[in-house]
């Protein structure tokens, strides 16, 4: 009997996993299709199912912000491209725009094994007709292909575009401009100066800085000073 294949320990700062796959714009080897942008891969339990139609159709909704900051999105679940291909005229029809990134048909549950994206992570966890569950899991890569963010929500809870976006805003701005973002940060808020620069050098770059602890540094960020072409 031929071995199972053992999923990855991913952690922030792994290099994602390459793979190839089925989707519903073609066969695609993933490193590849990414190219050099970021790119948000995430899975849903399965397709014809409420709280994932109403996700997917507010990533195809918002689709041109990601885009406009260089961020391609890809969905995966354990259905196949047929399914896919009849599920996304629904989508379409709610979003009120058409869907357009693809969506990987990954029967044999072998990427969402790799990406830690199975319930209970047992590859012979599946429902009636064969198919494992794949939770809602959100994968945030950069260019290099480091993973930055990973996330993953229960079934009952669809995920949040907008934080989405923030944090793509986020790790645009940090990766730029050698800053951090506080809790809650939208863009044009203020920014954190990271302790590691020293109040010297932090105030030749932010002269408008804001000390209201010795370890919290506060300055502003206009933002059209990170903002994507």
């Amino acid at each position: 009997m031929p071995e199972e294949p053992r999923a990855t320990a991913l952690r922030l700062g792994s290099i994602a996993p390459n793979f190839q796959a089925e989707t519903t714009i073609g066969p695609i080897d993933f490193h590849e299709w990414v190219g050099n942008d970021w790119v948000i891969l995430f899975s849903h339990p399965e397709d014809y199912t409420p709280v994932c139609t109403t996700e997917l159709a507010a990533l195809a909704k918002h689709e041109p912000e990601f885009t406009r900051r260089h961020v391609k999105l890809i969905g995966l679940s354990a259905n196949s491209i047929e399914s896919h291909d009849g599920w996304i005229n629904d989508i379409a029809e709610i979003a009120g725009c058409p869907l357009t990134f693809p969506v990987i048909g990954d029967k044999d549950r072998l990427i969402a094994y790799t990406y830690d994206m199975l319930d209970h992570q047992d590859i012979t966890n599946v429902d009636a007709r064969g198919i494992a569950y794949t939770i809602r899991s959100v994968f945030i890569i950069d260019p290099s292909k480091v993973i930055r963010l990973i996330q993953s929500y229960p079934a009952s809870t669809g995920r949040n575009t907008a934080e989405l976006l923030r944090v793509i805003d986020s790790l645009l701005a940090t990766d730029k401009h050698r800053i951090n973002t506080p809790a809650n940060w939208v863009p044009g808020d203020n920014v954190v100066v990271p302790s590691s620069i020293n109040d010297e050098d932090a105030k030749a770059r932010f002269p408008n800085m804001q000390v209201v602890k010795p370890y919290l540094r506060f300055a502003p960020l206009a933002k059209d000073e990170f903002a994507p072409s």
